[in-house]
């Protein structure tokens, strides 16, 4: 008896056990067959959504293709080239406003570099790009798409090899980009961590990680992954960094490690040539000069195209017709874009007016009328038209001082002092007509052409410029931005431009203004009022 009941309890488990496995099968063929049909549903969706297409963007239809495309930058492309296309390829940042090339530039130029035989480029040599502003990292090095991660087991995603103890490492677009470039856009605004790292990276040629779960003793971690945390993985690769920064204001490590290449603000030329070749890419028929009336709007590549892509919408949905001045200044008035100023000359010689120059806010150089009159009296100092004070920041914190525009007006006075000027007997008032505040010291040698003019009663020439830092013993100090400055005073119709002797380099025999160093007052003053030859008489 005991044994038939032994006998219908086994049957009875197996029965249950070969129930419970049926249910099972079934389950798990019921999720297998859902997952597969929601597999198929998301890749129909996937497919659905590749095959709605809009029109391609015209900044896309106007990307340059070849390096001549790249408009404005000669120089620059030549020295890209020079720097990478060559045996022995450099680290690169590139300076520049928005909107100018320098991204394309780079593309292209790693594409020459890779049809040359002695280049180290291979042919599959990538193309890595990232925004150091959108750049986002765990100081944990759970996630850095920069340098890579590692997913340690304990975290959620780990997988089988999680579940195995085992941490996995993850490279990130250092390892990407090995053998080919690393473009990193906006390089200035990079952690400060970040930077250390890829410094690191720059040095060793190899991307190194760590993790306490990983122990070289377990044998149960496959060996590519003892190979990594071992001897890392390859990084060898170029960086080329792009920003909009001031060379000022990028790490000295970075800077050290790199060619420094400048590009250009794009000129009014170079922007009516981009306009005129988006509008004929758009197929739209356009007025007679209205590429230059876009120049007058435009601070870039980028904002040609948006201008002319808003005008080709314009004319299509009106009816397909012309596109017009009237176009433009409606698009401008919508989309609140501001002329760029573009100031001439004055006609006739005034006294105590002389013609500064200065950067612009948003780029490239532009022309600045300096007013001074002197009177007799009581003594004093009135500057107007310029920043008062200024914003100081370091590590230490941040804090008010008297601008550098200020206190060149003030060095102006006592430098006068040495041509028989007295402060106590005089006062001074120096002007700077235009609504455009003045807060650097570049205008200081300007100020002073001014004053003197006013204090001798001698006209100054209409037709010269000047721009320089003054000081009280009458130097003229080096300043920024020169070569802007000397192409706006040829646009505005200076003929002679004074620059400080430091400043001078060979390149401005280019341009269409004859271009004078000057070391100290004394050279300026016989310069512009002795009309002394100015090879001579720029000698210290």
């Amino acid at each position: 008896m005991s044994g038939k009941l032994l006998l219908a309890a086994q049957l009875l488990f197996f029965c249950m056990g070969a129930y419970y496995f049926y249910r099972s099968s079934r389950r798990k063929g019921r999720k297998s067959r859902g997952f597969m049909e929601e597999n198929l549903c998301q890749l129909e969706k996937i497919n659905g959504m590749r095959n709605v297409c809009l029109t391609e963007p015209l900044a896309e239809q106007t990307r340059p293709k070849s390096l001549a495309e790249i408009i404005g930058q000669e120089k620059a492309v030549r020295a890209l080239r020079a720097a990478l296309c060559g045996p022995n390829p450099q680290h690169i940042l590139i300076y520049g406003p928005p909107g100018v090339g320098k991204t394309a530039a780079a593309r292209l130029i790693l594409e020459e570099a890779k049809r040359r035989p002695e280049s180290p480029f291979g042919k599959g040599a990538k193309f890595v790009e990232l925004d150091a502003t959108t750049l986002q990292f765990d100081e944990r090095n759970i996630a850095d798409p920069l340098m890579g991660s590692v997913h340690d087991p304990i975290y959620q995603g780990a997988g089988a090899l999680g579940q195995a103890g085992i941490p996995q490492p993850r490279p990130g677009a250092v390892c990407e980009a090995n053998g080919g470039v690393l473009f990193i856009d906006e390089i200035g605004e990079l952690h400060p961590l970040q930077m250390n790292k890829l410094l690191k990276v720059l040095e060793d040629r190899v991307a190194r990680f760590q993790s306490s779960y990983y122990s070289r003793q377990n044998a149960d971690i496959p060996l590519y992954i003892h190979e990594i945390f071992q001897k890392g993985l390859p990084a060898d690769f170029r960086l080329i960094g792009a920003t909009t920064r001031s060379p000022a204001e990028i790490p000295e490590a970075l800077r050290s490690r790199c060619t420094e290449i400048f590009f250009e603000r794009l000129d009014r030329h170079s922007v009516e040539k981009i306009a005129q070749n988006s509008l004929r890419r758009s197929g739209m028929a356009f007025e007679e000069g209205l590429c230059g009336e876009i120049a007058r709007y435009a601070r870039g590549g980028r904002d040609t195209v948006n201008i002319v892509q808003s005008l080709t919408s314009l004319a299509w949905i009106e009816g397909g017709r012309t596109v017009t001045a009237a176009d433009l200044e409606w698009v401008a008035e919508m989309g609140r874009y501001q002329p760029l100023m573009q100031r001439r000359i004055r006609q006739e010689p005034q006294t105590g007016v002389a013609n500064g120059l200065g950067v612009q806010s948003g780029g490239g150089g532009m022309l600045l009328f300096v007013e001074a009159v002197v009177k007799r009296g009581e003594g004093g100092l009135t500057v107007t038209g310029i920043m008062e004070e200024e914003e100081i920041k370091s590590r230490q914190g941040s804090g008010r001082r008297k601008s550098n525009a200020r206190s060149s007006a003030e060095n102006v006075l006592t430098l006068l002092e040495e041509y028989g000027f007295s402060k106590a007997a005089y006062h001074v008032h120096i002007n700077f007509p235009g609504g455009v505040p003045v807060d650097g010291p570049s205008a200081g040698a300007a100020m002073f052409l001014a004053a003197y003019s006013a204090f001798v009663e001698t006209p100054l020439p209409n037709d010269i410029a000047v721009t320089g830092e003054i000081g009280i013993k009458g130097q003229i100090l080096p300043v920024g931005g020169v070569e802007e400055k000397l192409e706006a005073a040829q646009e505005a119709g200076v003929k002679r431009a004074f620059i400080p002797a430091e400043n001078w380099k060979d390149g401005y025999g280019r341009l269409g203004l004859e271009v004078v160093p000057v070391g100290n007052a004394d050279a300026l003053l016989r310069c512009v009022f002795l009309d002394v030859e100015s090879e001579g008489a720029a000698l210290k």
